[in-house]
């Protein structure tokens, strides 16, 4: 069912700090997080980048050229990690949002737990896609078979928020209204992000529900 909300910061707090700790379940290790950018990576500065730094089981999804995405390469790298982290969460940006449901639709979700898709581009628009990942084109619009949230912005340059919304339903996720947030990045002065901790802190939530449910 689709959702959409504003932030209601401090309501996962309990599971955020646990989020930032080598905390255990049970004497299991927390699940892994996979950061997932899109097009040029995530610089620095970018929230991913923050949390890659600052979240002791999350690890970056590598790409061997950031600036020319192929769609082949790219699902082969994530099917990789993902098969090295099994029950994985991911938490991808832009073009790695469509790249998480293409990896869906060939592998059909196996070893993904829940997913946090930012600022999805919108590949099938010429003039927001930029030309640079037609390989990506069309976006998969298949329910995905875990958890997941759709953050969009109300100005985002990629694509209309509209389109995100029907992405999200497309995917059977629900979304989040971030307001005027730009493209979510750095650019637009997402940072640390924390109250993006939070959503993630939902998903993951979500994603035990489901293993126990």
């Amino acid at each position: 069912m689709m959702t959409a909300s504003r932030p209601v910061f401090g309501a996962h707090h309990t599971w955020v700090g646990r989020l930032s700790e080598k905390s255990t379940d049970g004497g299991r290790p927390s699940l892994p997080i996979l950061i997932i950018p899109g097009i040029d990576g995530s610089g620095p500065a970018h929230w991913q980048s923050h949390w890659e730094a600052d979240l002791p089981t999350a690890e970056r999804v590598n790409q061997a050229d950031w600036s020319r995405p192929t769609l082949a390469e790219w699902t082969a790298s994530l099917a990789e990690s993902v098969r090295a982290a099994p029950g994985a969460i991911l938490v991808a940006h832009s073009l790695g949002c469509v790249l998480v449901a293409h990896l869906a639709q060939v592998t059909g979700g196996r070893g993904v737990a829940g997913a946090l898709l930012v600022a999805p581009a919108d590949v099938d628009h010429a003039d927001r896609a930029i030309g640079l990942a037609p390989t990506f084109s069309p976006a998969p619009l298949l329910r995905l078979p875990f958890p997941s949230l759709v953050v969009a912005s109300r100005n985002d340059p990629y694509v209309e928020f509209g389109r995100a919304a029907h992405l999200a339903e497309a995917w059977g996720a629900d979304i989040h209204d971030s307001g005027l947030a730009g493209h979510i990045n750095a650019d637009a002065g997402y940072g640390p992000w924390p109250e993006g901790r939070d959503l993630l802190a939902s998903i993951i939530q979500r994603a035990g529900e489901t293993r126990i449910g």
